[in-house]
């Protein structure tokens, strides 16, 4: 999964374009009823991703599991090794973090816009910290940085939506979600940190009013304030009245329009952008209703309130926020959403773990820099943790990130459409070697199957892995890191039913020794083996190898192959076991 040229980053980008159909803005996007259209009156479907972790990191987005909001994850690397190394750091990261081959390769890879999660303290200072009390001081960091970014979604002619992620004293009681300080007052307890907001509202809608690539004004991520009953609903899921977010939000808009009359305003209910109560109807005729999606299931049911929404108040939705799972959930919210014309924003596109497009590579030092955040080991050396955190920024760079292909291709192609494709290619001569976890790539039940494919905790109750190992790929199979050996994956917890395909090409007709390389535990795993469609093999014993990490190879002799592609499955029969790779020995 290793991309080392540009060359081959966008070999990729292309055949995953072709998957997707390309939207073309006509001017201006705007609420017409219940779509989204151009000025043409063309009904355009939203595909993006938003840019988690670049002007706002949350903690998780870093590996970071105690003290997760942006300022004390600040506080802490200052500790570490000064403020002037922490400024650079924080410097190159933004830099580093999103660039302009960052937005081709998601306008290649068929995604059309994205939405841009701001800080506000990147645009302007704090209430507490402006020199003269009810001003407003601007930063250009910020907007230079809004600029760049609409310069080459313009390029690719994609739509960048706004979103404020963090906005002045922090809207809710998710603290890492706005980087809020609890110390402080927090949105809603502060009419200086509101006007702050509704000001910041109006200076980004008067620079880009006459920007038609600005797809949309997100004004408020993901409140979460329980107005009426702080203490027991502090994240206001259960709120009715809803009165200081839509005063809020109405002022905004007011603000907006004052500067602005052409640009979509996108509106999110408390509770995590979920609950409306108190808030409908719309107060403008060009507003779109956003609501977000995290481990639920993908039936038609987890779609009726929104839908209905859309019926009763005649005006479009969108699904601002959602990912975060497996490919089968991306696969399923997608088809789900698309079917209902319902458009959508991924989270996110990059950070330091694999269920997104790109993963930021860590590094020993900045390991050594996680673990003693999180309370699990001493203090590093202030050489290491500068070390560890400077590369880390460097590695949030594309080119040096790990492009995860099966994620793209699981958004951008699956959703509608059950063919199997090659995760890599296998070109089989004698002792060739084909690992266990390059299986094609498609959907669960076509190109694999496996029964813990995805987390629905939030309508079961129950957790589940969805994918244990949560490394290399982001399908239901199961695969660990060989700890041992460098970045070398293999299969694992396969249970009895799942199996793996793989298309090969084989070079030279005739029968072949396969050698399994396993590892078990179990005196009872068997397997069989599929071509084209045909047991070769039926049942055989595996044995046991002593461990779950002791692998040996298993021969299963005399299996026919004719000359080209072929379609060869491995199938879990009965035990557990985990398996490494087959190797294709001339007979």
């Amino acid at each position: 999964m290793r991309f080392k040229t540009l060359e081959i980053i966008f070999s990729v980008a292309v055949v995953m374009l072709l998957a997707s159909p390309e939207v073309q803005a006509q001017g201006f996007l705007k609420a017409d009823g219940k779509r989204i259209v151009n000025e043409k009156k063309e009904n355009v479907l939203l595909r993006g991703v938003g840019l988690g972790g670049w002007m706002l990191q949350e903690g998780y987005m870093l590996k970071i599991q105690d003290e997760g909001q942006q300022y004390r994850i600040r506080e802490r690397i200052t500790e570490l090794m000064g403020e002037r190394q922490t400024q650079e750091f924080y410097d190159l990261w933004l830099s580093n973090h999103t660039q302009k081959i960052d937005v081709d390769s998601m306008k290649a890879w068929g995604f059309n816009s994205i939405r841009l999660p701001m800080h506000f303290n990147l645009y302007t200072l704090p209430v507490d910290k402006e020199p003269i009390a009810g001003q407003n001081t601007w930063l250009d960091k910020g907007f230079a940085l809004t600029d760049s970014l609409l310069s080459w979604c313009k390029a690719n002619q994609m739509y960048l939506i706004l979103d404020l992620h963090a906005a002045p004293g922090g809207q809710g009681n998710d603290l890492n979600i706005s980087d809020r300080d609890p110390s402080k007052p927090s949105l809603w307890e502060s009419e200086a940190n509101q006007q702050k907001t509704i000001a910041l509202w109006k200076k980004l809608a008067e620079r880009y009013a006459d920007e038609p690539w600005i797809g949309a004004y997100d004004i408020i991520n993901e409140p979460n304030w329980g107005f009426q009953d702080l203490k027991n609903d502090k994240n206001g899921i259960k709120e009715k009245g809803n009165v200081p977010l839509k005063k809020l939000m109405v002022d905004i808009t007011k603000a907006i329009r004052e500067v602005d009359k052409k640009h979509i305003i996108i509106i999110e209910g408390n509770g995590w952008g979920n609950n409306y109560s108190g808030i409908l109807p719309a107060w403008d005729d060009n507003m779109v209703l956003s609501f977000h999606k995290y481990w639920s299931h993908n039936d038609p049911a987890s779609a009726d309130h929104i839908v209905k929404m859309r019926d009763q108040y005649n005006m479009p939705v969108w699904l601002g926020e959602t990912g975060e799972n497996s490919n089968v959930w991306f696969t399923e919210a997608i088809r789900l959403f698309e079917s209902n014309n319902i458009g959508w924003a991924w989270w996110p596109l990059k950070k330091v773990g694999a269920n997104n497009p790109m993963e930021i590579r860590s590094n020993l030092n900045y390991n050594a820099v996680v673990r003693y955040m999180n309370g699990k080991s001493n203090k590093p050396k202030e050489s290491n943790a500068y070390s560890g955190l400077m590369e880390l920024a460097a590695y949030t760079k594309l080119e040096s990130t790990i492009i995860h292909r099966d994620v793209i291709d699981a958004m951008m192609r699956q959703p509608f459409s059950a063919e199997t494709k090659p995760f890599k290619q296998h070109i089989i001569k004698n002792n060739s070697i084909v690992n266990a976890v390059d299986y094609d790539l498609g959907r669960n039940g076509m190109a694999y199957f496996d029964k813990d494919t995805a987390d629905y905790h939030v309508s079961t109750g129950k957790y589940s892995a969805g994918n244990k190992g949560r490394v290399y790929r982001n399908d239901g199979v199961d695969i660990s890191k060989d700890s041992l050996k460098y970045e070398t994956y293999y299969v694992s917890s396969i249970e009895p039913g799942e199996w793996l395909q793989y298309t090969v090409d084989v070079k030279k007709a005739g029968n072949y020794t396969l050698k399994l390389c396993i590892a078990s535990d179990d005196d009872k795993a068997k397997i069989s083996v599929l071509l084209n469609g045909k047991a070769v093999t039926a049942e055989t014993q595996l044995p046991n190898t002593g461990g779950l990490k002791t692998f040996q190879s298993v021969e299963l002799r005399n299996i026919p192959f004719k000359a080209g592609k072929q379609v060869l499955r491995v199938r879990a029969d009965t035990g557990y076991f985990n398996f490494s790779y087959i190797q294709f020995v001339e007979q």
